[in-house]
C-alpha cells in the first residue's frame, strides 16, 4: 500500500522506464495539451518561479494551464506558495508577443523527492523544445549589501546539497557524461538582465547563490560559514535544475528575490509567511523587469 508521501510523490520515479522515455511521454503529453493550433507557435523560453513568486503566469493571454499532477512522471508540488502547474501561453512583451512556458512553482529535495526528481521537469521542457530557462527564487540574503525585497542576478552557484541530478548511468540522448559547469549562468543572459534593471532604475545586483537541502533554515554559523566561502544568497533550490538544464544545452539565467536576511543578519525570526509576503510585494519589480528581459534573449 503507498504511504501519504508516495503518493504525492506520484509517479515521478517509474522505474519501468528511463528517464528520457520518461521526460518525452510527459512532452509528448503537453504538446498533445496544447493542440495542433498552439505547436505553430511553441514556447522557446521556459520561466520558473519561486516562492510567492507564482503570480507571474497571471499575466499571460490566452493561457492553457496544466497541474503538475496531470503530466505523466511529473512531480507534484507540495510546498506552499507553489501552485504547482505548467503554464503555457504568450507574454505580451513591448516590441511582441512570446510564447512561455511557465512553471507555477517547483519541487524540492526536501520534500522527498531526489535531486534528479526535482530537476525532471526541466528535461520535460527541453523535450518540449525550449531553449533557455529563466529561473527564478526566493533566497536568504548573506551579503550586507543587500537589502529585503532586492533582486540579484545569480552568476554562480555552490552545490552544498551533498548529490547531483546526474548521479548514476548516463544516457547521451539527454547530455554528455561530463557537462561542461564554467559558464553555468550565462554571461548574455545577465548581461542583458543587468542592462534592464538599470535601464528601469531597480538597481539590481549580482551574486552567488548556496544551495543547501532544507527545509529547516540555516543557522548563524552555517551563514558565517557560507560567506566565508563565497555565497550572498542562499536557498533550497534551482541547483539541480541549472545543472540538468546545461547537461541538456539549454543557456540560463536565473534571478533571486531577496525576502529574508539570513539568520545572524536580521533582527527577527525567518518565517514562510515573511518569504512569501516579501515575494508578494517585489511582484511588480519581477514582471517588469522580466517583460524587458525576455525579449532580447536569443535561443
Amino acid at each position: 500500500m503507498n504511504t501519504a508521501n508516495d503518493q504525492a510523490l506520484g509517479n515521478a520515479g517509474d522505474p519501468e522506464r528511463d528517464e528520457f522515455t520518461r521526460a518525452e511521454e510527459a512532452a509528448q503529453f503537453v504538446l498533445a495539451r496544447l493542440g495542433q493550433q498552439r505547436q505553430q507557435r511553441l514556447p522557446k523560453i521556459a520561466v520558473v518561479l519561486g516562492s510567492g513568486l507564482g503570480n507571474f503566469a497571471d499575466s499571460l493571454r490566452d493561457p492553457l494551464a496544466i497541474p503538475f499532477g496531470e503530466i505523466p512522471h511529473f512531480p507534484r508540488a507540495t510546498a506552499i506558495g507553489h501552485a504547482g502547474r505548467l503554464v503555457v501561453g504568450e507574454f505580451p512583451a513591448q516590441s511582441c508577443a512570446l510564447t512561455l512556458a511557465v512553471m507555477q512553482g517547483r519541487v524540492h529535495q526536501y520534500e522527498g523527492y531526489t535531486a534528479k526528481q526535482a530537476a525532471f521537469p526541466v528535461r520535460v521542457l527541453a523535450r518540449m523544445g525550449v531553449r533557455a530557462l529563466v529561473l527564478t527564487n526566493a533566497a536568504g540574503g548573506i551579503n550586507p549589501a543587500y537589502q529585503q525585497g532586492a533582486l540579484v542576478v545569480v552568476s554562480d552557484h555552490i552545490n552544498l546539497q551533498g548529490t547531483n541530478p546526474l548521479i548514476g548511468r548516463n544516457d547521451p540522448r539527454l547530455g554528455p557524461r561530463f557537462p561542461d559547469m564554467t559558464e553555468a549562468y550565462s554571461s548574455a543572459y545577465r548581461r542583458i538582465a543587468l542592462e534592464e534593471g538599470r535601464r528601469l532604475g531597480l538597481d539590481l545586483e549580482e551574486g552567488v547563490y548556496a544551495a543547501l537541502v532544507g527545509p529547516s533554515y540555516e543557522t548563524p554559523a552555517e551563514i558565517r560559514y557560507l560567506r566565508a566561502v563565497g555565497a550572498d544568497l542562499v536557498g533550497m533550490s534551482t541547483v539541480p535544475e541549472v545543472i540538468v538544464a546545461r547537461h541538456m544545452g539549454l543557456s540560463v539565467l536565473a534571478i533571486s528575490c531577496v525576502t529574508n536576511m539570513a539568520a545572524g543578519l536580521g533582527t527577527s525570526e525567518i518565517t514562510h509567511e515573511e518569504v512569501l509576503a516579501t515575494g508578494e510585494r517585489v511582484r511588480g519589480k519581477l514582471v517588469q523587469l522580466l517583460a524587458a528581459v525576455l525579449p532580447r534573449i536569443e535561443v
